[in-house]
């Protein structure tokens, strides 16, 4: 039987980023004490890459205002990363560490890789601050992500972790009334 991914623990790593113009030396230990969304796509200098990570980059001064860290990962080595940075426009908006997994150690541990191809899923994870994966998305390789879904599920995983006995139904914008899970209301919603 396959264990679900959500709650458990982000699996120890070491990997080299390409973050602000530097490369930087990543661990698992990075991602604790904040939240956390770990954004896997295939490959460097491809079609629909760039969107989403463009697409994530116009949402990264939101996602920092939440107290959210984003880390972006593919199968590529760091200098693929800057190399795809300083040749694209759109890469180049990105602030967020790109973390370089040749050896498919984290799309492995996150059960993104596709072993054949080499390459990595659409895969979005969110952690708490504790390390624990809260929200899991897989794509197939051909269908892009939305940032703004993404913001939204944050912000009702952030929500839920700060209001006990409290959970948030589809569609819950912040501000909107959350649910209180309770004997009386079983077959009334």
């Amino acid at each position: 039987m396959t264990q679900s991914i959500i709650n458990s623990v982000i699996k120890p790593f070491k990997a080299t980023a390409f973050h602000k113009g530097e490369f930087v030396e990543l661990t698992e230990q990075d991602l604790l004490g904040k939240w956390s969304v770990v954004f896997f796509y295939p490959a460097d200098f491809t079609f629909v890459c760039p969107t989403e990570l463009g697409d994530m980059a116009d949402h990264y001064e939101k996602l920092q205002a939440m107290g959210v860290e984003v880390y972006s990962v593919s199968t590529d080595k760091h200098f693929t990363h800057k190399a795809w940075h300083d040749t694209s426009d759109t890469i180049n908006k990105i602030q967020f560490p790109m973390i370089g997994d040749p050896t498919g150690e984290i799309s492995r541990n996150f059960g993104v890789l596709v072993e054949e191809d080499g390459v990595a899923l659409r895969g979005t994870f969110v952690s708490n601050p504790e390390g624990e994966i809260k929200v899991a998305e897989i794509h197939d390789l051909g269908i892009g992500r939305s940032a703004s879904e993404l913001v939204r599920k944050i912000q009702a995983a952030q929500y839920v972790a700060t209001h006990d006995g409290e959970v948030c139904p589809a569609k819950w914008q912040p501000g909107d009334e959350t649910l209180a899970p309770s004997l009386d209301l079983v077959g009334k919603i």
